[in-house]
């Protein structure tokens, strides 16, 4: 695998000393272009007036004149003929080669599947996935005829794409009146929509407010979807229909990710200002896809080269972060990104209400108890960056790094040598081709190198006692994908994957000596087929595939399994649609609670692999059906689901009980509905979801065998609505739902050596009714021209209400019982403040 990394690198590096074409200024008219070239290189051209006076082209500031010759070839497309070695002539050819993108001009979103024809010929063809076209010998006097479904068709005449890059841009203008065409819904706030295959698409850039949120959290904006939620109030454990955290699939730009929070959970890892698109399958996942049996989030940031720099920075009460992107040369960009917290030397009433909920009962509070004086520094970090390059309009490469850090240090002062630390990090590189090898033929290969780590050293007795724990993972992974467009209705799509995943586990105490080493290492390699069809006149979507996954760890077991997929979306009538969808999934990593405060209690979770043995290959079915009704501004959702994931571990489940250490293995079943109620105006939005789960554990080794999950929220409802004035933005929104079930205690046994405490039966009682009142406000403005700047104010929590988040029992010192409960948030202000350009 470091290998793999270092040859990857090699790549980035190759790229960055790439020879230095040039850089671009301002536009200006070609006759007044060639007037400077003449002087600047001394040469002369000649040419005809009336075939250059209306081209406009980007001049070069720098480059050699063969350079500068090609650069304006690419541009006008006049050809350029050396008459000597000071004389050029420029002769417009009758034929040039054209290529153009599709976009909608509302939201600038890529339009793929549009029909562009050269009118009075046979030629025609349709745009690719990125709204793409290419044309090869079209007169300069022919007229393109560009169409859409559910959009204007728009005329445009070839000489009038010259000039505009080397892919023009052609904006289509939603045709409204022809409602019972369109198949994406917008939903709850703009930015988010509902697609055709029944995934959730949002676009941070075009998010407009949610209840809490002062600025975009792309993780926390999910959860006001019905169907996602997280029951400890982080965005590191996010449930989607009632899994758990680990059996979602995280995708960051093609890169798997084993870490997904800040603050321990409590914030996204993920800068959502170059977030271009997330995309979340709760269901009919395409067969691209592995692992994650409850649901995959896949985050792509902006994957084009723009015109200009575009940038912004921000503070809030926890961090401070900048990001961007440029162009640094025509056809190559960097993006960046980075965040730092601001925990570390500024105590926010934010901090203080995120320190208060992330460290309760853990070693911290311990010892803030026991009337200890505890220094403590705490700070995180996120550092992103993307390289752009296309070699053409056919053919691109991207690269991608992130790196995440999260840092805690404490010392208890009446104690010495102390040195108690914890940092959680995590570091991935992936590179991205895509090839358009012809109008019908396409391929698309990435491989990534991902590295998760999570090491604790803490000290007891006056540092005489030291335990270390160390959490691994690290992988690697190729995927090659084909499609072939049979035509404008049906696409054909191959592929192959490779992962090798290795995770370890480490842990050390010196008194008395303890050492436990535990490695493994699982090859993965998944062939997938599936053919899409999408009817011309939008009436009828398929999708169905199968992905054949071969796990193989050398030691102890090899497994083969298929897996088919389904995504049906047919039209009923004008304004209602329904759905049908299946799946079939397996995942070989999950994480495990082995001792409650394991790393101090606050990252208590550790990743481990299945060993075919006491810990199998986690399988996951799935089939929902939903009906999707849309009429004047009015959105309907209702979805009915059955999902059952087989091989879950009791030690997975984060039990707190008598089952906690018990190792069966077993399987639940949920049964859900979720409805989706949105009320949208010129200025507001109001929507109301509910979801209903029956969420059941099932382990043939336990008394009784059936129970209800540790994640059964039978309930929850969310009650919202954002109003816009002028650039005011004002929401407010309800969170309410069932209490989380958990085990009594019933009473001690002191014959047992050491004492134990007797349960009744697993998850027979649940606690209080959950609910809290979250609000916020942005407003935007501008500073100059070119520079716009956005304030903004939440509240979560608003009223201030306690809810209790779970509820479990221990023994102390003296063997006495007692009862811990783990509180949410309390009421937690945060004030941010950005500029962007």
């Amino acid at each position: 695998m470091r290998r793999t990394l270092r040859s990857a690198l090699w790549v980035i590096l190759i790229l960055g000393f790439l020879p230095l074409k040039a850089q671009s200024i301002g536009s200006t008219s070609l006759s007044a272009y060639l007037k400077e070239l003449e002087t600047r290189f001394e040469v002369r051209f000649s040419y005809v007036n009336s075939e250059i006076e209306d081209l406009v082209v980007t001049p070069l500031k720098e480059g050699d004149l063969e350079t500068v010759l090609s650069d304006l070839y690419r541009q006008t497309h006049l050809q350029i003929r050396k008459i000597s070695d000071r004389y050029y002539g420029l002769v417009k050819t009758p034929t040039i080669r054209i290529c153009g993108r599709v976009l909608d001009n509302y939201a600038r979103n890529r339009v793929p599947g549009a029909t562009v024809e050269v009118l009075g010929s046979e030629e025609a063809l349709v745009t690719d996935a990125d709204g793409r076209f290419v044309l090869q010998e079209v007169e300069r006097s022919a007229t393109l005829k560009v169409r859409y479904l559910g959009h204007i068709t728009r005329y445009v005449k070839v000489n009038d794409l010259l000039g505009k890059g080397a892919c023009a841009q052609i904006l289509l203008s939603e045709k409204y009146q022809q409602l019972e065409e369109v198949v994406v819904y917008q939903v709850l706030t703009s930015g988010i929509e509902k697609q055709q295959d029944a995934s959730i698409l949002l676009r941070p850039a075009d998010f407009g407010i949610l209840p809490g949120l002062s600025e975009p959290d792309v993780l926390q904006t999910l959860q006001a979807l019905p169907g996602v939620k997280s029951i400890n109030e982080t965005v590191s454990t996010i449930n989607i229909r009632g899994g758990t955290n680990d059996q979602n699939l995280v995708y960051w730009n093609g890169i798997k990710m084993y870490q997904s929070g800040h603050f321990f959970g409590l914030i996204s890892a993920f800068n959502p200002y170059l977030t271009k698109e997330v995309t979340l399958y709760k269901n009919g996942t395409p067969a691209y896809y592995g692992d994650g049996v409850s649901g995959s989030i896949l985050m792509e940031t902006e994957n084009e080269i723009q015109d200009d720099f575009f940038g912004g920075a921000g503070l809030s009460f926890i961090s401070g972060d900048v990001f961007g992107q440029v162009n640094l040369l025509p056809d190559l960009a960097l993006q960046f990104s980075g965040r730092r917290s601001l925990t570390d030397f500024l105590n926010t009433p934010t901090y203080q209400q995120f320190t208060q909920r992330a460290f309760q009962d853990t070693e911290l509070e311990g010892n803030s108890s026991t009337q200890q004086e505890v220094e403590e520094d705490f700070y995180f970090t996120d550092f992103a960056a993307k390289v752009l390059y296309d070699f053409n309009e056919d053919h691109l490469f991207r690269a991608s790094f992130l790196a995440i850090d999260n840092r805690l240090n404490y010392n208890l002062t009446e104690t010495v040598n102390q040195d108690n630390r914890l940092d959680q990090s995590h570091l991935s590189f992936g590179v991205q081709l895509k090839n358009n090898w012809s109008r019908a033929f396409s391929t698309f290969t990435e491989a990534y190198s991902t590295r998760y780590r999570l090491d604790a050293v803490s000290n007891n007795s006056g540092g005489q006692q030291q335990l270390l724990q160390n959490n691994e993972v690290l992988e690697t992974a190729i995927k090659v994908q084909a499609d072939y467009r049979l035509n404008s209705e049906w696409l054909f799509r191959n592929g192959y994957q490779f992962v090798e995943t290795g995770i370890a586990n480490i842990t050390v105490l010196n008194q008395p000596f303890f050492q436990s080493r535990i490695k493994g290492v699982i090859w993965n390699q998944s062939l997938f087929s599936e053919l899409e069809h999408s009817s011309f006149s939008k009436k009828f979507f398929a999708r169905a595939g199968v992905r054949i996954n071969s796990y193989e760890n050398l030691d102890t077991f090899t497994r083969l399994l298929v897996e088919p997929r389904i995504n049906l979306n047919w039209r009923i009538s004008d304004h209602l649609r329904a759905e049908v969808l299946g799946e079939f999934k397996s995942q070989i990593s999950q994480q495990i609670i082995d001792l409650e405060q394991n790393f101090f209690g606050i990252e208590k979770r550790r990743w481990i692999l299945s060993d075919g043995l006491t810990l199998p290959v986690t399988l996951g079915r799935q089939v929902s059906v939903g009906l999707n009704y849309e009429k004047n501004d009015l959105y309907i959702g209702l979805e009915g689901f059955y999902k059952r994931v087989e091989g879950i571990s009791t030690s997975t489940q984060g039990f707190q009980n008598q089952n906690q250490f018990n190792g069966e293995i077993g399987n639940y079943a949920v049964r859900g509905l979720e409805l989706l109620v949105n009320q949208k105006g010129g200025n507001y939005s109001t929507w109301l979801s509910y979801t209903f789960n029956k969420n059941d554990y099932n382990f043939d080794g336990l008394i009784p065998p059936s129970f209800p999950n540790n994640l059964d929220i039978r309930h929850t409802l969310t009650l919202a609505s954002t109003y816009r004035i002028d650039q005011l933005k004002l929401g407010i929104g309800l969170n309410l739902r069932s209490g989380k079930p958990y085990t009594p205690a019933d009473s001690i046994d002191s014959s047992s050596v050491p004492a134990e405490i007797r349960y009744l039966e697993p998850n027979s009682e649940v606690l209080p009714l959950y609910w809290r009142v979250d609000g916020s406000a942005i407003y935007n403005f501008r500073l100059k021209q070119r520079i716009k700047a956005q304030a903004g104010v939440s509240l979560l929590n608003m009223l201030n209400r306690t809810n209790i988040l779970d509820r479990y029992y221990r023994l102390n010192t003296n063997d006495e019982l007692e009862e811990i409960e783990n509180l949410s948030l309390g009421i937690t202000p945060n004030l941010s403040f950005r500029v962007s350009f």
